[in-house]
């Protein structure tokens, strides 16, 4: 192998980059990935889903210890909460992790360099003092928090998730812009551990993409949390009075309401991140969203230069970033990568989770589509009523002339769980009754899904 020449270079080590980075080494090619954070994983384990979901489940065990265990027989003194002790299990856990991908890339023998990389020509790129060849590049590089005209983040009391994922203290009040996954989730763990939480959201309705019977019982579901909701509202302005913030906020009345608060987290969104990678220098297009354009080989509209995850148009979720980096490399070595967009599952990780693969009710609609509907509640299941978490539903959307499944939805325990059987049944075409006929062993939360794929027909047992 030429000194600083290798087969692929790949820009950015989270779930899109590193995966696509181990499966070309796994093809043969020499690999090299340059990452500008020290640690490998991306925004997804630095700073995103492993942190959030780490202290998910902490808040959990707090908020179960503090209100549920005394149903069970259990009966425990008030917890108090160690904060420091449980950020400190977070970090370990990102360590373990990022340090496991280090691993793998040595398994592999990829090159990691850490560095910031801009592109010199279609098969040139410079990192710091250095310039690397490649015929191919993976532009990888993720996406970054976007912010409101006006209110600057300062990760400490105005915080973006990265600051909600390390504040020092529980907040006596916490103001959340953006009723989204991330809103939701780090305002349900700031609830949990104490904090009063309201949710300012420009919409009339919560994560409002996801099908709507579902919002709907997810927005109830964390009102009975005590979670404070403003719909159809907007941030107008955030000002500093001593150590508290002034959050001037107006519905679509006309009316303004100040908030007063100790922490603004600002959950708007994502962007994709290209700054500084010199696109326009070679040419790479971008759609007015400032998204890479690329075609279904994930190739961009230069020659030899690629681009997956947040940085393309769709969900921004970390599997959906794998499942590219994986496509793009096998189209590359001439394979024939491909992603089915039709059967990506999301999830929301609050308490109930919410999980959906598939078209939701109002899509159906507002495409003409028939479909026929099975809906079956977790207060008939038996598992659930032993663990003691029977709210939420599924919902099995179906076509009533092939059966084929089009959609489900989940919310309830175990949802993020639940929702890779019938990911599955899509992936394979399968109708409701290929479900409904599948043994499920008893007693599972899966059975709630055999039972809503049985009422597609109405013929569900146990309701």
């Amino acid at each position: 192998m030429d000194k600083n020449k290798v087969d692929l270079i790949v820009i950015g080590a989270g779930p899109g980059g590193y995966v696509a980075a181990i499966r070309a080494a796994q093809l043969g090619m020499s690999v090299l990935c340059v990452e500008k954070r020290q640690t490998l994983g991306g925004t997804c384990l630095n700073i995103g889903c492993i942190p959030s979901k780490a202290l998910l489940y902490s808040s959990h065990k707090f908020e179960e210890a503090s209100l549920h265990l005394a149903a069970h027989g259990i009966n425990v003194d008030k917890p108090s909460l160690d904060l420091d002790k449980m950020m400190e299990r977070k970090v370990k856990i990102v360590e373990q992790l990022t340090n496991g991908i280090g691993y793998l890339f040595k398994k592999n023998k990829i090159i990691h360099v850490v560095g910031e990389a801009c592109f010199l020509s279609e098969q040139e790129v410079a990192i710091g003092k250095e310039t690397w060849q490649a015929n191919h590049i993976i532009i990888a590089s993720g996406s970054e928090s976007t912010s409101l005209p006006g209110i600057p983040i300062n990760e400490k009391n105005i915080v973006s998730s990265t600051g909600a994922l390390s504040l020092k203290k529980v907040p006596e009040k916490l103001v959340v812009v953006g009723g989204g996954y991330i809103g939701l989730e780090m305002g349900s763990v700031w609830n949990r551990l104490g904090s009063h939480v309201t949710v300012v959201e420009f919409m009339d309705r919560l994560v409002p993409l996801i099908d709507h019977e579902l919002g709907d019982a997810l927005h109830k579901s964390l009102m009975k949390q005590e979670i404070e909701f403003k719909l159809s509202t907007k941030v107008k302005e955030v000002k500093e009075k001593g150590t508290r913030l002034l959050v001037e906020v107006e519905d679509s009345s006309g009316n303004i309401e100040t908030l007063t608060t100790d922490i603004v987290l600002v959950a708007t969104g994502r962007k994709p991140f290209t700054t500084g990678l010199g696109l326009g220098k070679v040419g790479v297009a971008l759609n007015e969203k400032g998204f890479i354009v690329v075609n279904e080989r994930y190739e961009t509209s230069v020659s030899g230069i690629y681009a997956i995850g947040d940085v393309i148009p769709g969900p921004m979720l970390a599997h959906k970033a794998e499942e590219e980096g994986i496509a793009v490399v096998e189209n590359i070595a001439g394979q024939f990568g491909h992603v089915n967009y039709e059967v990506i599952p999301s999830v929301i990780y609050t308490n109930p989770e919410v999980a959906s693969v598939g078209k939701t009710e109002e899509e159906l609609k507002a495409d003409g589509q028939p479909y026929k509907v099975g809906k079956f509640p977790f207060l008939a299941n038996s598992r659930a009523k032993a663990i003691g978490e029977t709210e939420g539903f599924v919902k099995i959307l179906a076509n009533p002339h092939t059966d084929r499944v089009l959609g489900v939805h989940i919310i309830g325990p175990d949802a993020g769980t639940l929702i890779a059987e019938v990911a599955l049944a899509m992936e394979f075409s399968a109708s409701s009754e290929d479900i409904a006929r599948t043994c499920h062993a008893h007693p599972t939360l899966n059975e709630a899904v055999r039972e809503a794929a049985l009422a597609v027909e109405n013929r569900a047992i146990h309701i």
